[in-house]
């Protein structure tokens, strides 16, 4: 009987230790999204204002879809807040949105590679070799993302507790 007490206690302390904890971490998370956006922004109107956004292009993309990964995360957060069960399909989301960040960040230095005429040299060979090993492994693990997401989507149990994704 004090045993299960004890634990029922524990439990609790237990519980409202993981919401502050998770409370906490949702606003590391938003300030750092919101930091990013500004960062992107001035990178933005800087380049605007001296008419070099080709320049920078890979920059700005990349701050866009670093916020894009902290939001799915802090919606994962909120999800775990409201729900106390942990939700496999926005981690799937943002591994899918990292991998597809990186192919767009060596595609883009593989285009910034090209335009310098720097392909004599047998380190470009050997730096696009690998770079082409990368992309071909980072659309795999795109396919099995989507069809990771696909299957949880289709087959997952349906509850009550969860908000629609």
């Amino acid at each position: 009987m004090v045993e299960d007490k004890l634990r029922r206690h524990f439990d609790y302390y237990l519980g409202k230790t993981e919401i502050v904890i998770y409370s906490i971490l949702a606003v590391l998370l938003a300030v750092t999204a919101f930091v990013t956006i500004a960062t992107a922004g001035q990178i933005l109107w800087i380049d605007l204002s001296h008419w070099t956004v080709a320049a920078q292009t890979l920059r700005v993309l990349n701050q866009l879809l670093i916020v894009l990964m902290l939001v799915e995360i802090l919606h994962t957060v909120r999800i775990s807040i409201r729900s106390h069960v942990l939700v496999t399909e926005p981690f799937l989301v943002v591994g899918l949105i990292a991998s597809i960040r990186r192919i767009l960040v060596i595609t883009l230095e593989a285009a910034t590679l090209t335009k310098e005429g720097a392909w004599a040299t047998e380190s470009a060979h050997a730096i696009f070799r690998s770079s082409m090993i990368e992309l071909g492994l980072l659309g795999v693990l795109v396919l099995v993302l989507v069809v990771s997401i696909t299957l949880l989507r289709r087959y997952a149990p349906a509850s009550k507790d969860l908000p629609e994704l």
